[in-house]
């Protein structure tokens, strides 16, 4: 049949090279679509990234900003877990606990202002002393110049070309613009600690508190295994802060008894000085305690810094192998080599915080994780002991040179 006059536009268009009919796309329906348009998924993708990333980008300028806080924090929590066991024994005899926990803070309070003072009037002692000697000192200097070199140099003389120098000028500029920044650092200091205490003392006091709310967002299987961490958290971190103590004092008594029989002026404050400052700055505490009453007793006689030194050296062996075993066997009982690298982790991490409580979140976290570590006999092998392991006839250096010596050219033969 031959096409009508209305099908042929149809047709003519069908059969044109040129048309530009665009092909189908799917649509939301599930219909197709024309191509070109976006799909509708798309926006919504585009604007969900831009969220994610601007979420991202916030939190990381907030973390940054609040870092010193959450430092402040963290400081504060291990504070609030040394002191509560003894808050709790208060509380325990009737006491009420936000009392119990201000009686605390106001004796260690008391303590650390004692001990600034004596360290305190004893700088300030020997200032005075370096002060008033240092005419003397800087008269001895220059005999000794004056005769070396053959000089004719005079204190005055130096005295009036420090006064007029343009050192002296610019170094009296740049100490009293740094007094502003000292200034500055002192009162950020102060604000810190006032920080730290008042989130410490709420800790402390709100203990029982703190602990129900945190369990009543968790299931009773993860409210009981919180509830045991934080339980081993305040063991170890009073453990720690009391067996230290406990050889604070028996370190101080001590070198107390040496410098007093030496004859070295302030001689409590000093014994006060090495018995915190050793137990309390891990690793280098001990050489940084026993610097200075070696200072000072070389100014009293050369020799008695020796002796100081030495005393030093045998008093922590003694302790390293005899007192600290026995009184941290139940508290914070870790190896050396890993408290040695949790030191340095901590410092690495969060600076001189870090390294105070970096032994007892280690000691807390290894006994957390030893309840949940499978432990097995070790069976009885000569290599755990370190020993190497022989065959029948032996495997040693001098046994095998015999067997190469006996399977040589010739053994067989002349056998």
């Amino acid at each position: 049949m031959a096409p009508t006059d209305d099908n042929e536009p149809a047709d003519r268009h069908a059969a044109s090279p040129t048309a530009t009919t665009p092909p189908a796309g799917p649509t939301a329906d599930g219909a197709t679509a024309p191509a070109g348009r976006m799909p509708r998924w798309l926006p919504r993708a585009m604007v969900l990234a831009l969220a994610l990333i601007a979420s991202f980008q916030l939190g990381s300028w907030a973390f940054h900003q609040l870092t010193g806080l959450l430092i402040n924090i963290l400081i504060a929590f291990f504070l609030a877990l040394a002191i509560e066991p003894a808050v709790s024994w208060m509380a325990a005899h009737g006491m009420r606990r936000g009392f119990a926990t201000f009686l605390v803070f106001l004796g260690l309070m008391i303590l650390t202002a004692g001990f600034i003072t004596l360290l305190g009037s004893m700088l300030a002692g020997q200032i005075i002393k370096m002060v008033e000697g240092f005419p003397g000192y800087l008269d001895s200097v220059i005999n000794w110049i004056n005769q070396t070199f053959h000089t004719d140099l005079r204190r005055v003389d130096i005295q009036e070309g420090l006064l007029h120098s343009d050192f002296l000028r610019k170094y009296a500029q740049n100490s009293a613009a740094g007094v502003l920044d000292v200034s500055a650092q002192v009162l950020g200091g102060l604000f810190q600690l006032l920080t730290v205490v008042l989130f410490s003392f709420y800790f402390a006091a709100d203990g029982p508190r703190l602990r129900r709310g945190l369990c009543s967002v968790l299931p009773p299987a993860r409210q009981a295994e919180v509830l045991r961490a934080w339980e081993i958290a305040v063991d170890k971190t009073g453990g720690y802060l009391y067996s230290r103590g406990l050889m604070a004092l028996i370190s101080g008594i001590a070198h107390y008894i040496l410098l007093q029989a030496l004859g070295v002026p302030y001689a409590p404050v000093l014994g006060v000085w090495v018995g915190l400052v050793s137990q309390f700055i891990p690793t280098i505490g001990t050489y940084l305690a026993g610097a200075l009453p070696m200072l000072i007793a070389f100014t009293v006689n050369p020799w008695y810094a020796l002796w100081v030194l030495i005393f030093v050296v045998v008093y922590q062996q003694f302790e390293n192998y005899m007192l600290q075993p026995k009184l941290t066997s139940k508290t914070v009982d870790i190896h050396p080599a890993v408290a040695f690298g949790s030191v340095i982790a901590g410092t690495a991490l969060l600076g001189a915080v870090g390294a105070l409580i970096a032994i007892p979140a280690v000691a807390t976290l290894q006994a957390f994780l030893g309840a949940y570590v499978k432990r097995y006999a070790v069976t009885d092998d000569p290599r755990v002991h370190g020993h190497r392991r022989r065959g029948p006839g032996g495997s040693g250096v001098g046994t095998r040179m015999r067997r190469l010596w006996e399977r040589r050219p010739g053994t067989e033969e002349t056998s």
